[in-house]
């Protein structure tokens, strides 16, 4: 007689899986940035985790694990912003907020029609990452003005050529063992069925529905 069923099982694996992966991801972008940066930009780990994640695994996967991904960044390196005081303050949910849409943005884009294949999964990250720099480039610019903050305020030879295009480097080359991680070790075990989308409504995003 089982004990154990098998969506309990399943439930237990992403639990545990997406557990040890989000520790591990989250130590070494913490621990070791010097080791992952390039022209001032860091790859950014625990973003295209959670875009791939999403894209792979769908809404609820990456939704949640984009909000537990936005927790911890928001613990241990929440952006400070210049408030229109000119008082410099730690702003809060900001993390919890965009990686909870990177998650969802990455779980909806083309994942029908290109089945959620490997070679699409890097379009997935280069586009979500070129979204979000160019967001915060925007919001940067235009708080700035705002606050009178004229030092913060960049070029836009200067953000493109240090800050867009090597993100947008480093971001795909973590993607790629982050892709076999989760494709082939990860929460969702697909074990070998092509029926990718049907594998992921009756073993990925329904067992969050259940804990």
């Amino acid at each position: 007689m089982r004990l154990v069923g098998i969506d309990t099982r399943a439930r237990i694996r992403k639990i545990v899986v997406y557990a040890i992966y989000i520790i591990l991801l989250s130590s070494f972008q913490v621990s070791f940035p010097d080791r992952i940066s390039f022209l001032g930009q860091t790859a950014d780990l625990m973003f295209v985790f959670v875009v791939l994640s999403g894209y792979f695994n769908g809404f609820w996967d990456g939704a949640i694990v984009g909000i537990v991904c936005g927790m911890i960044r928001d613990v241990f390196s929440p952006p400070a912003v210049v408030g229109l005081d000119g008082e410099v303050r730690v702003t809060a949910f900001i993390g919890v907020f965009t990686l909870f849409a990177v998650g969802i943005i990455g779980s909806a884009f083309f994942t029908r029609r290109m089945r959620r294949n490997i070679p699409f999964s890097i379009v997935a990250v280069i586009f979500t990452t070129f979204c979000y720099k160019v967001a915060g480039y925007i919001l940067i610019y235009g708080w700035s003005s705002l606050a009178g903050a004229e030092s913060s305020r960049y070029s836009l030879t200067t953000a493109l050529i240090y800050s867009l295009l090597p993100q947008l480097l480093l971001n795909v080359i973590a993607s790629i063992p982050l892709i076999l991680l989760i494709r082939f070790l990860g929460p969702v075990s697909f074990k070998g069925n092509g029926k990718k989308d049907e594998i992921i409504k009756d073993k990925g995003e329904g067992t969050w529905l259940g804990i």
